[in-house]
């Protein structure tokens, strides 16, 4: 087909009843990634599990999820799009009642697996189908409406758990999906359309195999490590070993085979590779942040599942209004310099974070969240649209899985990352401040003259004073290295390209699927 053709996309109504069942899927993908863990003390008492053995309700769907994510560009490209969000938004739908009627540890966690395998598809091939549906000048704007929802879903997520789970049980955390996931399924199977141009690419049985392995052993290691104190432990040596010799073998092969499962020349487009790249590094530092910023609200400064929600919805409405705002100004300024100021204002805001003490009132932390809200939707839909303006329309289910796959790292790493950062400084203060505690040390004497060191109910209490100041200064350091991080990371910006509008080939494009 000449690419002197004119490409026809769907009616704007059409994109709309395109768009939401799309948006509802994803959105659901990124909530559970969160949504469970506040009710696993629930489960682990109504399915008499251990602490060690509950942690595999989180792990199986995580690991579940690495594995499939870049399995959905090649089975997109196989059977077509709409069949493979069709059969993972009514497999995520039915995974999810079965988790909900568990009665054992065993098949909650295959269900959880289960869960994360079809769901991982939802968030990449959505992200394509709303690139596709929609001409190149509107992708700011799809982007922006797909960015709410990876944002919004980690956010809403602990609260919405903790709400469900207070209120009703923890079953209603997976319960709560039912109805949205047959609302889009039958979104998806009236709207979406089949394309007949499809690719039939073959499919690369040892490169999947590896490269599964490498992710499968690589989410266990960032996801165990913590609990099992990393290399000590023989599990993450072997997790590690396992990581190195797949990834070794991965890389050697994707290098010399002739139809290697995730093709070379996705990162031969200088935007993509770099994008990709930055968008691993913000997912280490801003999605990884959500949970330890959730934390702290609840266990440090004492508010409920519900304050905790309302205070986090000024980062919510912040990010917002940047993403309204972006859609029009990345028309008329070049993406590099939205990106660097987002990354600026999202620096400042976790400078602001990391100044926060225990006596911390509700309007700082409204005003905090929501500059740093504000960073965040300055920074994800001009990277997505840089990422895939330059990326040829036959690349994008692949792209987007490996867009997808690298965010998914990044966070998963950088929660293992700041976890660990946070427990090496909350020692470290809590040694310091044990030291303090002497009846020689004349600030003690100033601060406390009253003090009975001869009281066990004395030292009680003021060991429970230090450990949550531990805690604090833990949780504030680790933002001063998120702020650290995000300064490191501005450079590579630079390196990406002006966003181009080259004539493409109709052909190439997916329309609807």
């Amino acid at each position: 087909m000449s690419s002197e053709q004119p490409i026809q996309y769907p009616s704007p109504a059409r994109r709309i009843l395109i768009t939401i069942p799309s948006m509802i899927a994803s959105t659901m993908v990124f909530v559970d990634i969160t949504i469970a863990n506040v009710a696993l003390p629930h489960m682990q008492a109504s399915l008499s599990a251990s602490q060690e053995q509950v942690l595999w309700v989180l792990t199986s769907y995580l690991v579940a999820g690495a594995i499939a994510t870049p399995l959905s560009g090649w089975l997109a490209g196989r059977v077509g799009r709409k069949n493979v969000m069709l059969f993972s938004v009514g497999g995520f739908t039915l995974a999810s009642m079965l988790c909900g009627i568990s009665t054992d540890l065993g098949t909650i966690v295959f269900a959880r697996f289960l869960q994360g395998s079809c769901g991982a598809a939802l968030v990449p091939l959505s992200q394509a189908i709303l690139l596709d549906i929609n001409p190149p000048k509107d992708h700011a704007k799809a982007m922006a409406i797909f960015t709410i929802g990876s944002l919004a879903g980690p956010i809403i997520g602990p609260t919405l758990g903790g709400y469900l789970t207070d209120t009703l049980s923890w079953r209603w955390v997976f319960f709560i999906n039912v109805p949205f996931g047959i609302l889009a399924f039958i979104g998806m199977l009236v709207f979406l359309v089949r394309r007949q141009n499809r690719e039939c690419p073959p499919f690369d049985k040892f490169g999947f195999l590896t490269i599964s392995i490498a992710l499968a052993a690589l989410q266990l290691l960032l996801d165990r490590g913590e609990h099992l104190d990393w290399f000590d432990s023989n599990e993450i040596r072997i997790y590690g070993l396992i990581l190195v010799i797949a990834l070794y073998l991965a890389t050697i092969h994707l290098a010399t085979s002739a139809n290697p499962f995730i093709r070379p020349e996705l990162f031969k487009d200088r935007n993509f590779a770099v994008s990709t790249l930055v968008n691993t590094l913000l997912g280490m530092v801003t999605f990884a942040s959500m949970p330890m910023i959730v934390v702290m609200t609840q266990s440090l400064l004492g508010y409920s599942a519900m304050q905790t929600g309302l205070v986090s919805l000024p980062r919510t409405l912040g990010a917002m209004i940047a993403m309204i705002a972006v859609t029009r100004l990345v028309a008329l300024i070049e993406a590099r310099f939205l990106l660097l100021t987002g990354m600026i204002i999202m620096s400042i805001g976790m400078l602001m974070y990391s100044n926060l003490d225990l006596f911390v009132d509700e309007r700082t932390l409204v005003v905090t969240g929501f500059v740093l809200g504000l960073g965040s939707g300055l920074l994800f839909v001009p990277l997505s649209v840089v990422a895939f303006s330059t990326l040829q329309p036959r690349l994008r289910n692949e792209g987007t899985a490996m867009y997808a796959l690298t965010r998914n790292i990044g966070n998963a790493a950088g929660i293992s990352l700041l976890q660990f950062q946070y427990s090496h400084f909350a020692a470290q203060s809590q040694n310091s401040l044990v030291q303090g505690v002497r009846p020689d040390n004349p600030i003690m004497q100033y601060m406390r003259p009253d003090f009975d060191f001869n009281s066990v109910e004395a030292l009680a209490g003021i060991k429970a004073q230090i450990m949550r100041q531990a805690a604090m200064v833990g949780d504030i350091s680790v933002y001063h290295l998120i702020f650290l991080a995000t300064v490191v990371t501005m450079p590579l910006v630079l390196l990406l390209r002006g966003r181009q509008t080259g004539k493409v080939d109709a052909a190439t494009l997916p329309h609807g699927e």
